[in-house]
């Protein structure tokens, strides 16, 4: 009879675990998410021309070396 509560015992323990990890985890997601949020906010925007690639007639994208 002592087997058995100490298997439930460790299958508790087992999930308990697996509960603290899978809020790790869940957490973890959230910020990766907020994170990616503001870079997306951060990058131009679809029509957006990136600053200092203006190239005019006659003259090259590269500073001259």
């Amino acid at each position: 009879m002592t087997w058995i509560f100490v298997g439930a015992a460790l299958a508790v323990a087992g999930l308990a675990v697996l509960a603290v990890l899978t809020v790790r985890m869940i957490s973890a997601a959230r910020d990766l998410g907020a994170e990616l949020a503001r870079a997306r906010r951060m990058l131009p925007g679809e029509g957006d021309e990136p600053p200092g690639l203006r190239v005019r007639s006659g003259e090259t994208a590269w500073p001259s070396l």
